[in-house]
């Protein structure tokens, strides 16, 4: 059976403050559901939002094509670096690393594609943390894609603590208040 015969899909938010990198990925065979949404997104772009493939040198995509998507519209100097120069090249660096790794196979590299929905924060105010982070953040996506992590167990303990983010992190009073098992059906339709 080849390598990812349906997609595969991973996540990993690594770092903290402006530097941090978040990234999700999607990776599947040419020829399948993900080549159509690769080449969608790469044909279809909108405003502030411009899908790239990424790569590790001018003229030298990386393999597995990689097709780089901004969560943040690049506004401004530095973030516009950060986005096509650092978080570019940490993406591009963390693929070819998961490669060099074994984690994707390098005899089915060309037969593969990734489409990657990188966060940079428009605040980034550091382009080497950035690409360290996002260097980070894509090998970790990829392994947790290929690897097929979290499991569903891995999620319900993480939830029994309640929900986080570097956002918001309700506390216990929000999270017994809004607990679906607990508050009537009125409250719930609201």
């Amino acid at each position: 059976m080849p390598f990812a015969p349906t997609a595969l899909i991973g996540e990993s938010f690594v770092g903290e403050g402006p530097n941090a990198a978040h990234t999700n990925i999607v990776l599947g065979r040419k020829g399948g559901p993900v080549e159509t949404a690769w080449a969608t997104a790469l044909a279809t772009p909108s405003a502030g939002h411009v899908p790239y493939v990424t790569v590790v040198r001018p003229s030298v995509p990386v393999k597995p094509l990689t097709l780089f998507v901004n969560k943040a519209a690049a506004e401004g100097e530095l973030h516009q670096r950060a986005t096509w120069g650092s978080a570019q090249a940490g993406l591009a660096q963390g693929i070819a690393d998961a490669v060099a790794a074994g984690l994707i196979p390098a005899d089915e590299a060309d037969d593969l594609l990734i489409i990657a929905a990188v966060w940079v924060n428009p605040a980034v105010d550091d382009l080497d943390h950035s690409f360290r982070n996002q260097r980070t953040a894509a090998y970790r996506a990829v392994r947790a894609a290929v690897q097929a992590t979290p499991s569903a167990g891995d999620v319900l303990t993480a939830a029994e603590a309640g929900p986080a983010n570097p956002f918001y992190t309700p506390d216990a009073e929000q999270l017994a208040a809004s607990d679906p098992a607990e508050t009537g059906q009125e409250a719930l339709a609201r």
